[in-house]
Parts: structure tokens; C-alpha cells; sequence
């Protein structure tokens, strides 16, 4: 049930987030609505909307429906298309996306004019949280051109489809550009987090490109050593399991994989754009991991005429267990392959699209089986022998016991 809120201009809600039903800032809101403070939603997604207000998330979050129905039906949610809701709100946290061009650029100038949109509905009485992940210096940008309004940057560090569980666990880095911003914000999140870490605008800015650019490079070092081990003729998954066994400095290395998504490769590119074309790891993390795909293809077609074979691909998201397509690497393997006239079959246990088939129909029509995304489902099927299996992550065992050490 959806509470009647004034619509004056007194500061009515504690929390407006800006991208309010994206897979940021809703979670987020759930999480401040839980705790009693009155949220608003602001986003102009008509139908994510409609689901949210009837008390069904748009995407998978789990643990977030259970939530949404509960802070619904005590009145603390919001949902709202009306920009002027600003005007209404204490604290204003922005979690709108930011992207890269055709170049590989941070298109800064898109959120900048966003904020300076804004500037009308803000006054000195609020805090305008900062929450995207932004191109460094960004903030300060900012702060120039909303001089008087009291900026915060708190950056989040969640992995998505998991962020109820996270937010209450991980600690917050909160940063501002003066004491009250700094001291608002930490009263904010120090009601959703455990513990909150102070830091300057722009060590908080490279924290978090720091955080998922390092991600991104542990995925290119691991999908490195994967096809090095292929071409020998070597299971590197068995490698892996040998490299780590008792020997702890091994531990952090992921299991190979298509390292697609919205976040790692965009938070490289934009260290790439800061540091002048100079950030060199991170331009060949992008190499190897944006290969993965020309690697399989290219490996099966020195095996095999593609165009006489039946290619299924198990699991289309860009990370297992979610419904989120994208950047998926998955689409990219259909190209290719497609390229060479190899007939193509998908598969998803979350992603709903007419033209998928469901996994038992793909296993029983496919000559070749590329695992792409690594559900948990797939842990307990079986491939038979006369089917080539490509399993990068190493999640189909084929009755073996399974024992999840793979990236999270």
C-alpha cells in the first residue's frame, strides 16, 4: 500500500535516490526503508514501476521482495517520476549509471549536466550523496559547479544480485567536500553499515575504480593461464586446484571465464582515460578478456567445420545466478560462431527470451556445449561423452562432487 505523502516542500523524505529502481539504488532503498526511514524512488522506468508499487522486483535481488512488500505495506516506500521530489528529500544519493563512448572515454559531461539540472531543487539545508562509480576528479568538478550544496561521495562496493546481504556486512567509505556533508553522511549509512572508513573525495573516487579494476585484472591473469594451459593440452581448472591446495597465496586467483558485466571493464577504461593511455595492465586485462570468446571459437574451429555442427551456449547473464544480460560475453560467442555458419542454440535458467531453449533440449541437440554463464544449476547435470564440452569455469562435474572455490 502506497502512503500519501504532502507535497509541499518540506523535507519530508530522509532519502530521495536519483535511479531510484536501478540494481543500485534500489536495493539501497529497500535496505533505509527497512530501517524506517521514508524513501523516494525517483526514476522515469514506467514498467519497473508498475512492478515495484504491486510489490515484485524487476530484476533478481535476493532477499529484496520479501523487503519491498514489507516497507510497502508500512508506507516507506515511494516511487516517483517527479523530479521536483528533490526539492523534498534530506539526503539526495545519485546512482545513476555512467558510461564509456565508442572510444573508450568517460562521458563525464552526461552526469555533470545532469547534477547542474538539478541545482534548482537543491538548497543548503540537504546532502547530495555521490554514489555512481565517477571518472576521478569528477566530484570536485562538481562541487564547483553546485557550489553551496553540501556534496558527499560514499561509493558502493556490492556485488550485484546479492546487495541486501551485503550492505548491512561491508563497510562504508564515506568522503565529502565539507564537515557537515561528511558528518550527515556518516549518520546516514551508519544506520544500514557496520563500520564507516573517512577518507579525501578522490582516494574514495579510486577506491572504487581501484576495487573493480583489480577484479577485472585478476580475471585477465587467470583467463591468461587458462589458454596458456589449453594450448599444451592441460586442464588448468586441475592446475588451478593444485596451485591452491594448502599453498593460501594462491587463493585469491579466480576461476577462468567470460568476464563480461557493466562495471569491471567501464571502471578500467575509465583508470585507462585518467592515466592518459598509460594504465597498461588494464589495456591488456581488456585485451585477454574480451578474447575469451575468438579464443573458444577459434579452438573448436581447428577441431571441427562449425557449420556442420550444432553449438549450444548454457547460460546467457554476465555472472551466474542473475537475469542481467549486460556486456555478457555470451551474445559475443553467438556472433562468432555465427560467423562460421554454426547452428546456435542458448540457454538461461533466469534470462527470458522466446528464442531460448531450455537446458535438457540443448544438451539433447547439441554436438558442442559452451558453458557461458556458471548457474548453480548446471552444477548437477550431466554432459554425455559424445558431446564436446567447453566448461571454462569448471562448474559441470558430470555426478562428481562440486566444490565452489570459483570467483563469487
Amino acid at each position: 500500500m502506497e502512503e500519501e505523502f504532502n507535497l509541499s516542500n518540506q523535507k519530508i523524505f530522509d532519502v530521495l535516490v536519483m535511479g531510484g529502481l536501478g540494481h543500485i539504488g534500489l536495493p539501497l532503498g529497500l535496505v533505509f526503508a527497512q530501517k524506517g526511514l521514508k524513501v523516494c524512488l525517483l526514476d522515469i522506468d514506467e514498467n519497473k514501476t508498475k512492478l515495484v508499487l504491486n510489490g515484485i522486483m524487476p530484476f533478481i535481488e535476493y532477499g529484496a521482495e520479501e523487503v519491498l512488500k514489507e516497507v510497502l505495506g508500512k508506507g516507506n516506500l515511494k516511487v516517483s517520476k517527479d523530479i521536483s521530489d528533490i526539492s523534498r528529500a534530506k539526503h539526495i544519493i545519485v546512482t545513476l549509471g555512467t558510461d564509456v563512448d565508442e572510444y573508450f572515454n568517460p562521458q563525464t559531461k552526461k552526469l555533470i549536466d545532469t547534477m547542474v539540472g538539478i541545482k534548482k531543487y537543491l538548497d543548503s539545508s540537504q546532502i547530495l550523496i555521490m554514489r555512481s562509480t565517477v571518472y576521478p576528479t569528477l566530484c570536485r568538478q562538481l562541487s564547483k559547479k553546485l557550489e553551496g550544496i553540501n556534496i558527499a561521495y560514499c561509493p558502493e562496493r556490492i556485488v550485484q544480485g546479492y546487495a541486501m546481504r551485503e550492505i548491512p556486512l561491508l563497510p562504508q567509505v564515506v568522503s565529502g567536500f565539507n564537515e557537515r556533508a561528511i558528518k550527515d553522511a556518516t549518520e546516514l549509512f551508519s544506520k544500514i553499515s557496520p563500520k564507516i572508513i573517512e577518507t579525501s573525495v578522490e582516494e574514495a573516487e579510486l577506491v572504487k575504480l581501484f576495487t573493480n579494476s583489480l577484479r577485472y585484472l585478476q580475471f585477465a591473469t587467470t583467463n591468461q593461464f587458462y589458454t596458456m594451459a589449453t594450448k599444451l593440452g592441460c586442464d588448468y581448472n586441475k592446475i588451478r586446484k593444485t596451485m591452491s591446495d594448502g599453498y593460501e597465496r594462491v587463493y585469491s586467483l579466480p576461476s577462468p571465464g567470460l568476464s563480461g558485466g557493466p562495471c569491471l571493464i567501464k571502471d578500467t577504461l575509465q583508470l585507462k582515460a585518467f592515466d592518459n593511455g598509460h594504465y597498461l595492465l588494464g589495456y591488456s586485462a581488456m585485451m585477454i578478456n574480451e578474447s575469451m570468446p575468438n579464443f573458444i571459437v577459434d579452438e573448436l574451429s581447428k577441431k571441427y567445420d562449425l557449420s556442420k555442427k550444432k553449438v549450444g551456449i548454457l547460460g546467457m547473464a554476465f555472472k551466474a545466478d542473475i537475469d542481467d544480460i549486460r556486456d555478457s560475453l555470451s551474445y559475443k560467442l553467438i556472433k562468432l560462431l555465427s560467423f562460421h555458419s554454426a547452428k546456435v542454440s542458448c540457454s538461461d535458467e533466469f534470462v527470458r527470451d522466446a528464442s531460448f531453449v531450455s537446458k535438457e533440449e540443448l544438451i539433447r541437440d547439441s554436438d558442442i556445449i559452451i558453458v557461458g554463464t556458471p548457474h548453480s544449476a548446471y552444477k548437477t547435470i550431466s554432459i554425455p561423452e559424445n558431446i564436446h564440452l567447453v566448461d571454462l569455469w569448471g562448474i559441470i562435474q558430470n555426478g562428481k562432487e562440486y566444490k565452489r572455490w570459483e570467483r563469487v
